[in-house]
């Protein structure tokens, strides 16, 4: 799997960026006061930085526990075998699984990290043993539930020079 090549960006598209990580809604007026540039020149800037996929795409954050979603969990996953189709099954079955935000593959003595959001410790028991271990290829699992969240962002460090 090669890496996407790095897109070349100046201080202005960096500057762009970090106001777009913050304030995503903002329009391309204040995007373009920001940044000191025609409304016009934003516009094209943005649209190239969309174009080439550096803003990958916008979203609402959303508040878990303000739609119900009031328990978080970092489960790690070990797989029994570690064939291409052992682990295209599992990657297939955790693509259906709404409960799970985010899958990462790590090295080290696990080979999956999942974020689970749930409502409650029943809804994660039935998700554990109705979903994730009757998924064939599961060796091992290994649970720690969210206290507290400390710090989360989704902003980048983008070194504005």
């Amino acid at each position: 799997m090669s890496a996407a090549p790095i897109a070349t960006l100046d201080r202005v598209d960096r500057q762009l960026l970090a106001v777009l990580q913050r304030e995503g809604r903002a329009t391309n007026a204040e995007l373009a006061a920001a940044v000191n540039l025609s409304a016009s020149a934003c516009l094209r800037r943005v649209q190239r930085l969309e174009a080439e996929g550096v803003i990958a795409g916008y979203a609402a954050l959303v508040d878990p526990q303000a739609v119900g979603l009031g328990l978080q969990a970092f489960v790690r996953i070990q797989l029994e075998k570690h064939g291409n189709e052992e682990v295209q099954h599992f990657v297939e079955r955790v693509q259906g699984w709404s409960e799970v935000i985010a899958c990462h593959a790590l090295t080290g003595e696990m080979d999956y990290l999942l974020h689970i959001v749930v409502s409650d410790l029943e809804h994660f028991s039935r998700f554990l043993l109705d979903k994730l271990l009757n998924a064939s290829g599961v060796a091992d699992v290994n649970s720690s539930f969210v206290l507290r969240t400390v710090k989360q962002t989704r902003e980048l460090p983008i070194a504005v020079a």
